[in-house]
């Protein structure tokens, strides 16, 4: 699949199909997502693929009422958690290096991410990014070690839908020329 063919069909799945994703489909994102730029190479992500429809339930219920993934997140073969090692994206020799401080973490994560999810559309699979869940509560269901944080999650599977596109501003609306407003 062409790449801005892959990122204009890329859909948000929240429902799936039970077959399972296969294990070079699963390597195949992954490694998408480990070839992510990230600030000085630091690479702080790192991932959980969860299996155990145990472990899916309870991270699916950490998920507010009213967040329709959480369907989703119980439905797709495997979630993948996204999780970052705090202190070395936006840091040189331990000290903050821009006004974004330890954010710089959250654009390492989705940086991988992007890559992951399209990586995941262009071999049929389905995904969603999922932001809306206590992060602390997954940490604790998972284990998750003091200075690691828990970003975003994805379930991975075969769709059982396919969401229409949604609409998008034109770029005149988006884009601006030397200065904010400026126009071409």
């Amino acid at each position: 699949m062409e790449l801005m063919q892959a990122i204009k069909e890329r859909r948000s799945v929240r429902r799936y199909t039970s077959t399972p994703v296969s294990e070079e489909d699963l390597m195949t994102v992954l490694e998408a997502a480990r070839w992510a730029p990230s600030w000085a190479n630091t690479q702080c992500w790192r991932f959980i693929v969860v299996r155990d429809p145990q472990i899916k339930e309870m991270i699916a219920q950490t998920l507010p009422h009213g967040n329709i993934a959480a369907r989703a997140m119980r439905e797709a073969p495997l979630v993948i958690v996204a999780c970052a090692k705090l202190g070395r994206s936006g840091y040189i020799r331990r000290e903050k290096a821009t006004d974004k401080g330890d954010y710089w973490f959250m654009f390492d994560v989705a940086l991988a991410m992007q890559n992951l999810v399209l990586a995941a559309h262009s071999l049929g699979l389905g995904t969603v990014h999922v932001g809306w869940f206590d992060a602390e509560k997954v940490a604790e269901i998972l284990e998750v070690p003091e200075g690691i944080a828990v970003v975003e999650m994805t379930p991975l599977g075969h769709p059982d839908e396919r969401p229409r596109p949604p609409g998008r501003k034109e770029l005149s609306e988006i884009v601006f020329y030397d200065r904010y407003g400026g126009s071409n």
